[in-house]
């Protein structure tokens, strides 16, 4: 907005120079406009004069001076320039300027912010993709908010989002769990079993042998296939894990079953591609990729000397069929343990010929819960871990997002157990929320005193001349620039980070001014500038999947 309007004005600032022959167009495009961090620095400022002296070896103040000049007669966007350290350029933009913001933050109401940057783009976001073996553990749930985030902030930008759920129902991790099932089947009709020795432990592997000794009573107890079992516990942990996702508000475009790779021959494809391309060769019984081809320190073994895949191959087989799936743009949520997978897969991706700056991995470190303090580590009932399930019960689906989201994806996060069960503002969820019934209470009370905001056509926007009521339009006008560059980036914890510092700069100014006075045409104004701000922490809420509550 009024970033974008300051840009274009610096870029016609920029030809005029060159036309007046004061530089050359060498530096065009090459310079930037930043944020002033400071109050005193202005609003914008722009290396432009350093960049052009530069390419032109002129001296930067005597650039800066002329770029002062120049920009000092925009009079209707500029109040003052400066000429700052060794030829940085400050600007400081005229109140009105700001003020004109607000419109187009009512107007558009939950449309601000929204952009069609994306222009269309076909994206495939992969996340959570947790095999059928247990309910959903807290890095999964850290995994789940960040992927359903990011695909927000790319839907919200233009990108035609798909999201898909990656799993396997096949394997040795599969056959252990109907093994596991099986030998508390048996245990729950008093038979003799032996269970597993790496078996899955959880109480919810009794759960479900209890519903087949319900279901099948005990015609199941000389079975020796476990495929029975195995189907009866992916059906239930699906269901649970689905149950689990949808609570927390995410729901999938797609399943993609990874043994399909193999019914359709698309495993043994690849391999086929990469033995014609000289990419593949047979050593000590195995399969092994030229990986040091593309920068490996050491090839990799695809298929074991058992005849085994290893976990590289069918990865590589399902993102070439991304690929041919016609998506423009691949997004992978990881977590941090898939670290040493992702090189491999990169590289075969590169083999089989295809684009892998089309692929982006992000890696989202592990959770720590937090109670006094201290680690919690163990499940009170379901598994051997906290579930997803058991933090939701605790303290709800808006706070589970939220503090999965607090922090940049490859960041540790610590989940204080105890900060998020407190209803008060040190609760930062809270905070947030707060803000928003706060800003929608103040219309209610003017409803109730007869205080009608009227047209905003109407109303005396120049009246906002605070510091406080600044500072915040300049941020209301900073809002769609950072969805741009959160979803560009798929960093959706740059959202909080804005939203928490514009509910700091409203709670601060509610304190020390009211919106509703004996003034009215004040009132009117103010009454519009706290409709802006909830507009903007709705929105916001809404891009991260947190509820924006009316009263509280």
């Amino acid at each position: 907005m009024i970033k974008e309007r300051f840009g274009a004005e610096l870029d016609q600032c920029f030809r005029q120079g060159v036309e007046q022959g004061l530089w050359s167009a060498a530096a065009a495009g090459m310079y930037v406009v930043e944020n002033s961090k400071r109050a005193s620095h202005g609003d914008f400022s722009t290396n432009m004069a350093m960049v052009v002296a530069g390419k032109d070896r002129k001296n930067p103040r005597e650039v800066a001076q002329h770029l002062v000049v120049m920009l000092g007669e925009k009079k209707d966007l500029v109040e003052k320039v400066e000429l700052a350290g060794p030829g940085f350029v400050n600007v400081f933009i005229k109140p009105e300027v700001w003020q004109s913001v607000l419109p187009g933050v009512c107007e558009q109401n939950e449309k601000f912010g929204l952009s069609d940057v994306g222009a269309g783009r076909k994206v495939l976001v992969e996340f959570v993709s947790a095999n059928p073996t247990g309910p959903l553990s807290v890095g999964h749930g850290r995994q789940a908010a960040l992927g359903d985030a990011i695909c927000r902030l790319l839907a919200a930008t233009g990108h035609a989002v798909t999201r898909e759920y990656y799993y396997n129902d096949a394997g040795r991790q599969m056959r252990v769990l109907g093994e596991s099932v099986r030998a508390r089947y048996l245990e729950q009709l008093g038979l003799p079993n032996e269970f597993p020795e790496d078996g899955y432990q959880g109480e919810y592997i009794r759960d479900i042998a209890a519903v087949m000794v319900k279901e099948h009573g005990d015609r199941l107890k000389d079975q020796v296939d476990v495929t029975p079992f195995k189907q009866s516990a992916e059906k239930a942990i699906f269901e649970d894990i689905n149950g689990t996702l949808l609570r927390m508000g995410i729901k999938f475009d797609n399943y993609y079953n990874e043994h399909s790779l193999y019914d359709e021959g698309l495993v043994d494809d690849v391999v086929t591609i990469l033995r014609e391309k000289g990419l593949v060769y047979d050593q000590d019984g195995a399969v092994w990729f030229k990986t040091t081809k593309f920068g490996m320190e050491k090839d990799r073994v695809i298929i074991k000397s058992t005849g085994e895949p290893t976990y590289r191959l069918p990865d590589i087989a399902y993102h070439r069929e991304k690929f041919r799936r016609g998506f423009d743009w691949m997004v992978n949520i990881f977590g941090s343990d898939h670290i040493a997978t992702v090189p491999d897969v990169m590289a075969g991706i590169e083999a089989l010929g295809y684009d892998q700056s089309k692929v982006t991995v992000v890696l989202h470190q592990f959770v720590t819960l937090l109670r006094e303090g201290k680690q919690v580590k163990m499940s009170t009932r379901k598994a051997t871990f906290v579930t997803v399930d058991e933090l939701l019960d605790e303290v709800g689906p808006d706070v589970v997002r939220f503090f999965f989201l607090m922090r940049k994806a490859d960041s540790q996060l610590d989940f204080d157990l105890d900060l998020a069960t407190k209803q008060s503002q040190e609760n930062p969820v809270y905070y947030m929320q707060y803000g928003h019934a706060r800003l929608a209470s103040i219309q209610r009370k003017a409803q109730e005193l007869g205080v009608e905001r009227g047209p905003l056509a109407e109303v005396s926007l120049e009246l906002l001349v605070e510091p406080e009521e600044q500072s915040m339009l300049k941020s209301m006008a900073a809002y769609p620039e950072l969805v741009n560059s959160a979803a560009l980036a798929l960093e959706p914890h740059r959202i909080i980070f804005y939203m928490q510092e514009l509910a700091g700069q409203f709670h601060s100014y509610y304190s020390k001014h009211r919106v509703i006075s004996d003034d009215l045409p004040l009132s009117k104004a103010r009454l519009w500038l706290a409709e802006g701000l909830r507009i903007i922490l709705d929105n916001g809420l809404t891009l991260i999947g947190v509820k924006a509550p009316d009263s509280m």
